[in-house]
Order: C-alpha cells, then sequence, then structure tokens
C-alpha cells in the first residue's frame, strides 16, 4: 500500500488532525493494510489458528480423561463417599470394615447405604490368555453405583446369580462376547446379561456385578468393602452429613461427591496429567505469539513509510497503536472462529467410547478471550517500532 494510498485526499487529513473519527479511520486504514500483504495476512491467520486449535485440542483432551475418571463418582446417585483413608481417585485398593456401613444407616440425614466392592481382575479368553477388568460389586436392589449407560441387556439382569454386565466397546477384546456367552471371570463362571457404553478410565474397562457374585469372584470376605455409598434424606445437606459421619468413623475418610470428584481431579492434574498437558499447551500458545508477533512486526517494517506519512500527517502514536490493535483483535476474531470450528469438527470426527474431547461453552469464550490477548500483546512488539518512526522519513 502506498503512502498516497493511505492519505490522499484532504478529507483525511482533515480527520487525523480533528479529534472525531480518529478511532474509526485508525480501524479502517488497519483493516485495509492487513489485505495489501495477502501473504503474511494467511501467514499470521495460521498462527493463531494453529494456537486456538492445539490449545482446544489439548484441553478437549484433557477435560474427557478427566471425565473418564469421574463419572463413576459423578453417575453413582450417592450423595457422600465412605472410603478408606488416603483415598485419593476411585480405583481398586485398601478396604473399610463392613461395620462402617451399620454406623452409617443411623446417622441423622442418611436415608440409605449401601457397600460398593471394586477390584481387578482377568477375563480368560477363548483363544488363550486374559484381559484385565475393573470389576464393580454393587447391591440389589438399589443397584447404588451402576450399572448404567446400557446399550443391550438390563442393568437389573446382575441380580441373578453369576451374571456381569461388560462394556460393549471391549467386546472383541473380551473374545467377541455378546449376550447370553460364557466365559470364565477370575476363575468363576459368568454370563453376560448385558453391555454398558463408554466405562472406560485410564485402567480397564468397568464390568459390573450383584455384591455378593463380585465377592465370590474377587476372593473378598463378608466383612470387607471398598466404599460405603451414602444418600441424604431430602432437604439434608450432605455436607454436613459427610461431617457427621467422619466423627463417627476416624478410620475412614468421608466426602461429599463433589469432593470425591474434585480429588480425583487434583490428583490427575498433580501426578499424571497436569506437566504433559500444561507443556503441549504452552508449546501452542508460544508458537502462535511468535507467528503472531513476527507477521505484525514485518508488517509494520514494510509499510514503515506509510507509518512516517501518518506521523507526517499528525497522527500520534497513540492513534498507530489504535491501528495495530485493531489489526490485531481482526486476526484474533477471524483466526479463531476457524480455529474453534477445526476443533469441533475434529471432535466429532474422534468421538469414541475410549476417548472424548469434551469442549464447554466457556472453553471456547475463554480461547476469544485468550487469543484476543495474545495478539495484542504480539502487536505491541511492532508498536515500539513504530513509535520510533521518525515523520521526516517521508521527505527523504
Amino acid at each position: 500500500m502506498s503512502a498516497q494510498g493511505v492519505s490522499g485526499g484532504s478529507s483525511r487529513r482533515t480527520a487525523i488532525r480533528g479529534g472525531g473519527g480518529r478511532l474509526r479511520l485508525m480501524a479502517l486504514l488497519g483493516w485495509r493494510m492487513m489485505f495489501h500483504d495477502r501473504a503474511k495476512l494467511v501467514g499470521t491467520l495460521l498462527g493463531v489458528i494453529f494456537a486456538t486449535v492445539l490449545i482446544n485440542q489439548q484441553l478437549g483432551i484433557l477435560m474427557g480423561l478427566l471425565q473418564k475418571n469421574t463419572m463413576f463418582v459423578d453417575n453413582a446417585a450417592a450423595d457422600v463417599w465412605i472410603a478408606p483413608p488416603s483415598t485419593e481417585q476411585f480405583q481398586p485398593g485398601r478396604r473399610i470394615s463392613i461395620y462402617a456401613l451399620q454406623q452409617a444407616r443411623v446417622v441423622e440425614g442418611v436415608a440409605w447405604a449401601e457397600p460398593l466392592l471394586v477390584g481387578g481382575t482377568t477375563m480368560q479368553l477363548p483363544t488363550g490368555g486374559g484381559e484385565a477388568v475393573t470389576l464393580i460389586g454393587t447391591r440389589a436392589p438399589r443397584f447404588a453405583g451402576g450399572p448404567w449407560n446400557m446399550v443391550a441387556g438390563d442393568p437389573r439382569s446382575i441380580a441373578q446369580a453369576d451374571t456381569v454386565v461388560f462394556e460393549d466397546s471391549q467386546r472383541h477384546d473380551l473374545g467377541g462376547i455378546n449376550l447370553g456367552s460364557v466365559r470364565e471371570l477370575g476363575g468363576h463362571r459368568v454370563v453376560a446379561g448385558g453391555f454398558t457404553w463408554g466405562l472406560g478410565p485410564f485402567g480397564p474397562p468397568y464390568a459390573f456385578g450383584e455384591y455378593d457374585t463380585a465377592r465370590e469372584i474377587l476372593h473378598v470376605g463378608p466383612d470387607e468393602a471398598s466404599f460405603i455409598l451414602v444418600g441424604v434424606r431430602p432437604g439434608a445437606s450432605p455436607a454436613t452429613v459427610a461431617t457427621r459421619l467422619a466423627a463417627i468413623l476416624p478410620g475412614t475418610r468421608v466426602m461429599t461427591r463433589d469432593e470425591f470428584s474434585g480429588t480425583i481431579v487434583r490428583a490427575l492434574l498433580r501426578d499424571q496429567l497436569g506437566i504433559s498437558f500444561a507443556t503441549s499447551t504452552f508449546f501452542g500458545v508460544i508458537v502462535g505469539f511468535v507467528i503472531v508477533a513476527l507477521s505484525m512486526f514485518s508488517a509494520v517494517v514494510d509499510n514503515i513509510r506509510e507509518f512516517g506519512t501518518l506521523k507526517a500527517m499528525g497522527a500520534t502514536s497513540f492513534d498507530l497503536a489504535k491501528l495495530l490493535f485493531v489489526q490485531a483483535v481482526a486476526y484474533a476474531s477471524v483466526g479463531c472462529v476457524i480455529g474453534l470450528f477445526l476443533v469441533t469438527r475434529m471432535a466429532e470426527g474422534m468421538r469414541s467410547a475410549n476417548l472424548v474431547l469434551i469442549l464447554p461453552w466457556w472453553m471456547f469464550a475463554g480461547t476469544f478471550g485468550f487469543m484476543v490477548l495474545l495478539c495484542m500483546v504480539a502487536s505491541s512488539l511492532a508498536l515500539f517500532r513504530v513509535r520510533s518512526v521518525e515523520p521526516g522519513m517521508v521527505f527523504r
């Protein structure tokens, strides 16, 4: 874009020197200068799109993995969890005395309490070998803790002796089982009574059986349980009931559903997921920032005489800052919209029982605000060069 193209006409000179319409004029000039060099326009947008896609892809996968590991707590229909001491995740481990169940049932505000058994076992395959399974034992007739999200069979089929509900996405890995298939689970003969969908955490997928069936398969004594699930009476506060339970059960850890879910998330971010996903997300931010900053700085250098002409006509450094910031917002807005569109299509394409990208609306809103901020910070580097431009250079 030539200096005459940017500044031609007495009316524009008046607009720059006058107080009114300065922002609108700078915005118009900034918009036109963006399209003057199409290559730099495309390069800058690609930087914003890349950062947007990578950041949201990593955060979406992270949210999906966290949801996979909190889904049992979120769907177990229990308001309060009584767990072994130091419990931070829902997984097989230490057990507590079934005596805690009897104590919990008489606490004020408790509507019901049921035991839950969680343990690892192995499915013997027809071809030889075995496949790991996390067996959940839930007591009839309430079946607090599942199964849920059924795609075949009846969840109450596990009330029948030696009947287990398996994960549908693992049917091939479990030897091609179907409804009514007979298999050996942990050395115990079981019948496939139904299938769930998407109930697979980090570890082996969940399988569900009636509490006594699971106890026999896992070789657990009648006086032990992995967790005690508690439902509170209508109008009662889960937090208050949890406090009462903790007072009479000092050898356990008592948490509300939200507290347990939050504990799982914090443990995963601290021990397994936080560093890896933070690193990849930071990489996307840095790459996007560098591309946008270099593109905008290069655009300023290529149009340095035009900026000098604007200063000679009376534009201040603050006016030129408006021009650059308008460009930054435009780059962020267009690039972010394209990037978010690509991420949503990617999420739909890779949706499966084992991996789901979770993209809540607040992530999109946060991404837009963050990309605008990133582009504005990147444009501030170009502003340093603009501030040093001398109006007299136009006449050299």
